[in-house]
């Protein structure tokens, strides 16, 4: 294709799933290319400051305001909301693109209604993975155990039997399966080292690009306090932050370190009066500017998200990792495998045990080093300039 094209985003209103690839839609952008973005209101703002048109559609999945206990504690409380979202969602894009057909799809990896646009509209489809991605084998080492017990309710083979009917009356006779987990194409935005089973990865359809990260600060600034010999950052994202004890016991385990600064970031749902007194040294927040932190921290306690452990290798720091939910327990077991973190489960997430490991990582001069290995790693394969060359490359050839 020669001159601009009109390139069509798609993603749901949640920080983890549009947070990696805004810096490859602001490249776009600034290529020449139109961009659309099809985005709840919620998060609309992230979206134009890009420089794409947003296209607002109306999402019945929890937001990224509501309490997490909305997502409910089973697998199918997990993907039910999903398929019922692209159900209800697939008329409003359809409405929102009439007359204007994108040339090319790019959409998050939790996105059904964009794939079946892209087949409806014969235009390429490239997946943007926040996350790992399924590697050969992966549907029987995984996929199926994680199944086989809800595929014995009645629930679990309602939910089969609606997805491919959805997907039958869409012109799709692919299994919901491959549809969901087996792009035709794919962009992974985390890097390779955070990927389980890499080498047995299909690198001709996913392509690790790494960190997308660029000027992020819109977001705000943060300032090392003087005097702060250590400073550690606590922060379980924005989706699972409800957690008041734990927090609690992060303060017990550096609010009297001497020469330790504690930036506690605790979400929107604690109240800072539920922490009890807390030192001089404990600066406590709703929400912080992670990148801005992090670039100065020297420790980070992290629930272990793609994008929270994405950020800390980028930072080359260690990490105390907490894991909450989905593919965090892995992500936490894969940054311990690097020799640059501690994986903690969360009942065992002590003060003591907090402290200990964090003296262990922060005085171990082989942490840093292998951190300065991985960094070095990450920026070889490309982040944003690579991702948009590659999407460049997916466009479709027209005649001079």
């Amino acid at each position: 294709m020669t001159g601009p094209a009109h390139i069509a985003m798609f993603s749901i209103a949640a920080h983890g799933h549009v947070n990696p690839s805004l810096e490859v839609i602001r490249e776009l952008v600034a290529r020449g290319h139109r961009v659309t973005y099809a985005i709840p209101p919620a998060l609309a703002d992230k979206a134009a400051a890009t420089g794409a048109e947003v296209k607002p559609w109306n999402s019945v999945l929890p937001g990224p305001d509501d309490d997490p206990a909305a997502w409910g504690a089973t697998l199918l409380d997990n993907v039910e909301p999903f398929l019922d979202d692209a159900v209800q969602a697939l008329p409003q894009l359809a409405k929102a693109y009439e007359g204007d057909t994108p040339d090319l799809v790019l959409h998050d990896i939790t996105s059904y209604p964009a794939r079946v646009l892209g087949h409806r509209w014969g235009v390429p489809v490239v997946s943007l993975s926040p996350n790992l991605v399924a590697w050969e084998g992966y549907e029987e080492e995984v996929g199926e155990p994680m199944w086989e017990e809800p595929l014995r309710t009645e629930r679990g083979r309602a939910y089969y039997a609606r997805f491919h009917a959805w997907l039958e009356e869409n012109g799709i006779t692919m299994h919901p399966d491959p549809f969901v987990g087996r792009p035709a194409r794919s962009l992974v935005l985390i890097p390779r080292v955070l990927q389980p089973n890499a080498d047995r990865v299909d690198e001709s359809v996913h392509t690790f690009v790494g960190a997308c990260q660029g000027d992020r600060g819109a977001e705000g600034e943060w300032q090392r306090p003087a005097g702060a010999h250590k400073v550690v950052l606590v922060s379980l994202g924005s989706a699972f932050t409800k957690r008041p004890g734990f927090y609690r016991e992060c303060v017990k385990a550096f609010g009297d370190l001497p020469g330790w600064h504690l930036v506690l970031q605790i979400g929107k749902h604690v109240d800072p009066a539920e922490l009890g007194d807390l030192p001089a040294d404990v600066e406590v927040r709703s929400w912080v500017p992670q990148l801005a932190v992090l670039e100065q921290a020297d420790l980070f306690v992290t629930h272990a998200g793609a994008g929270g452990s994405r950020e800390g290798l980028a930072t080359g720091t260690p990490m105390i990792a907490v894991p909450q939910a989905v593919d965090q327990f892995g992500n936490a077991d894969m940054l311990q495998a690097l020799g640059v973190a501690r994986h903690l489960p969360a009942g065992e997430a002590t003060a003591g045990a907090l402290r200990a490991a964090a003296l262990d990582l922060t005085g171990d001069p082989e942490v840093a080093r292998r951190l300065d290995g991985i960094r070095a790693g990450m920026a070889e394969e490309g982040g944003t300039r690579r991702a948009a060359d590659l999407i460049e490359a997916e466009l479709p050839r027209r005649g001079r």
